[in-house]
């Protein structure tokens, strides 16, 4: 009876770990072109580096 009780509690904090993940993602996710432009400042980081080298 007791094994019952506490998979369900753990089930229930479980999916509301998953659903807080996924909420706090999708808050803080980076947009696209900051995803962009950060890569691109990369490549033209290292191109410089293998310039001077």
């Amino acid at each position: 009876m007791i094994a019952k009780i506490w998979k369900k509690v753990l089930l229930f904090i479980l999916i509301i770990a998953c659903l807080f993940n996924v909420i706090n993602k999708i808050v803080h996710k980076a947009s696209m072109e900051d995803e962009v432009r950060s890569s691109a400042q990369y490549i033209q980081e290292q191109r410089e580096n293998e310039m001077n080298q």
